[in-house]
């Protein structure tokens, strides 16, 4: 069977110092290193803090898709999605972003996207 078209991380990033998940210039530092050691080329970038003690909401607009974040930090958790194209391996970004953002515990989930066996099949309406 063929590669699938790209690779879809999710992690979520638990025990962090709330510090850096309210500091849109810092996360968006972090997931530039995530996106250069993935391999990934960045074309554009947005990050929103929300008022007060509240939390960051960013996304970078890679070549190869986009590496996402979402910040509670009362209670010290991030959210990141990383879709990478091609051979590119999502796992290398988690890595820089465990470490940018000083998580004590992390969960990791990887899927397939577009896997070609199932571009052939008939429409479900599903």
């Amino acid at each position: 069977m063929s590669a699938a078209i790209g690779s879809h991380g999710l992690l979520d990033l638990y025990g962090c110092p709330p510090e850096p998940l309210r500091d849109a210039a810092k996360l968006q530092s972090a997931m530039e290193q995530a996106a250069r050691q993935a391999g990934a080329c960045i074309l554009s970038a947005h990050f929103h803090r929300f008022g007060g003690h509240g939390g960051i909401t960013g996304v970078l607009l890679l070549a190869e898709s986009h590496i996402s974040i979402h910040t509670w930090p009362e209670h010290h958790y991030a959210a990141a999605d990383i879709f990478l194209c091609g051979s590119l391996n999502p796992a290398h970004a988690r890595l820089a972003l465990e470490q940018a953002l000083q998580a004590k515990h992390s969960r990791w989930q990887q899927h397939p996207r577009g896997l070609p066996a199932l571009f052939a099949q008939p429409e479900t309406g599903k």
